[in-house]
This record gives C-alpha cells, structure tokens and sequence, in this order.
C-alpha cells in the first residue's frame, strides 16, 4: 500500500465496528473510480475499483472473492457481481492479501452481505477478529484500522480451499506486512486452463520511524521479503493478478487485449518472476537508505 497521509476522525482509531466513518486518504477518490468489471479468464473476473483489486471467481456451487477493497468501495463491488450476472449472497468464500484498509477495509461488510467464510493467515485473522491494525504491521501508526469481523477461518502456508470445482491455494507472502498471502489457482475455458496468481503487495513502505534493516516490531521482515520472492520466482503464472492492479500493468494489458494484441496480453509467463526482481530491488535500495541513515 502507499503511504499516504491520513486525516481521520479518532473515533475511527478507537472503533473497529463497520459504523464508523470512512478514513480520508489522499488516494481514496482515485482508488475508488469506477471500473467496469470484466471477465480475465475463464471463471476468474475483475470486481473491484479502478485502483484496487477484487477478484471474483466463479463456480456452480459458490463463489470465492479476493480481496474487498475501501469501505466505500463496497457498493461498487456489490453492483460489479450483480452486473455480471452473479449474486454476491452466492459468495461462500472471502479471502485477504493483506489486512489494511484499502483491500481489507470492506471485508466486514461484504461478508454481512454475502455470509461468507471468511479466512486468512494467521496474524491477518488476529488484525481482522481483535485489533483492526497490526502492531507488527510497518505502517502501524500511520494507518487506520478495518472494521472488525466476529469470525475468521485461521489458514496453514499451502493449505488448499475449495468451493465447488474451485481450488485455491494459499501461499503466505509476508514483508509487506507479517500476514501477507498470496493465491494460486487454475481457471479454463474449454480444453485450456492457465494458471493465476494473486500476488500480494510486496512494497517496503512503513510508517516514519520504522526500520526494515533492524525493527523490534518486525524483526523477521527482510527474511519475510526473501521467501516472498522466492515464492514469486518460482510460481506458475501464466497470468498475473496484484492486489493494487497498475503494479502489474492490467491496465495496460487489458488495453491490449481490447485492441486485439495477440497473443492476449493478459497472459504473461514471465509476469511473476518479473514482479519479484523489481519488489527485490525496491527492497535493495530501502536496505541501502536505512543504512546510510
């Protein structure tokens, strides 16, 4: 997530209920604009804001939604499903990439609406159940926390989720903050399926203060960063989905493919390994600032 300045009400600190108001946010507005939703592949749908991503993937038997973006962008959500021809009351699933408020700030509601599962690594279920914000999290202190859900599904690295002929894996992804996860699945039309994958934000952006070199708080997190990359490298991808989409150019892509580039710009095998050397390299020269500090 970027850093941003936040103007917002104690109340919101002090409150993890879904009343209380919306943060303000130098990048809100732009986050939030509309966008049309659209079909990536096969079962696999884009359902979010224009700035932040929220993927619907389909099945017979229920769907699963990753990731919920604002508050505020809930009602968006909602219609993007609804337009598409699918109910969110038939979401059985809701999963997280990482538990800030502009991807996991409209959890709460979406899963009011829908009376979804909703499940996360481990630290991301304490931050979602108890807390609203993570003291671990680098960016603690300058962010607001989501609102609070009763229930969460606590998850395993590599545990397999299915809804209907949906199988998704879960991959944690931590460093940007420690309960970060990615997700992996298969999605197809016809004969041929490809592989996606759901990466996490993998940024080392915190609040002023913290270290990523040597923090109390977060003492694991340049090793937390490394197996992150390591999973990127390594992963099948043939498409590559990002919680903030510009991090991975959709929309670009998606420009391409509208125009009709072939082959689909969308699929791009190196997408993930390419992911990988440039967070790697943010994380090199965040490294060489503290150092020099």
């Amino acid at each position: 997530m970027v850093l941003v300045t936040f103007l917002f009400l104690l109340a919101a600190l002090a409150s993890g209920q879904s009343g209380a108001p919306a943060p303000s946010c130098a990048n809100c507005a732009e986050w939030n604009k509309r966008q049309e939703p659209f079909k990536i592949y096969g079962n696999t749908y884009y359902v979010g804001p224009h700035g932040l991503s929220s993927i619907l993937i389909t099945s017979k038997a229920g769907h699963v939604l990753i990731d919920g973006a604002l508050p505020e962008s809930v009602p968006q959500v909602v219609a993007n499903i609804r337009s598409l021809g699918f109910r969110v009351e038939d979401v059985k699933l809701v999963v997280n990439s990482h538990v800030h408020f502009d991807h996991g700030g409209g959890i709460a509601e979406l899963q009011r609406l829908s009376g979804a599962e909703v499940a996360a690594s481990p630290w991301s279920v304490e931050v979602l159940t108890k807390s609203g914000v993570g003291k671990g999290d680098p960016q603690f202190g300058s962010i607001p926390p989501v609102a609070l859900i009763p229930k969460a599904t606590t998850l395993r690295d590599g545990q397999t989720l299915r809804v209907g002929n949906i199988k998704l894996t879960t991959h944690f992804t931590p460093g940007h903050t420690p309960g970060g996860t990615s997700w992996t699945w298969k999605s197809c039309e016809g004969k041929r399926c490809l592989s996606l994958v759901y990466a996490d934000s993998l940024t080392p952006v915190s609040a002023e203060g913290f270290r990523f070199s040597d923090s109390r708080e977060y003492p694991n997190a340049v090793k937390d960063f490394e197996k992150s990359f390591a999973f990127l490298r390594a992963a099948r991808c043939d498409i590559l989905l990002t919680s903030h989409p510009d991090a991975s150019g959709l929309w670009q892509r998606l420009e391409g493919r509208e125009r009709g580039v072939r082959p689909d710009p969308l699929v791009s095998p190196q997408g993930c390994k390419e992911l990988s050397e440039r967070a790697s390299e943010q994380l090199r020269r965040r490294l060489a600032s503290e150092k020099s500090q």
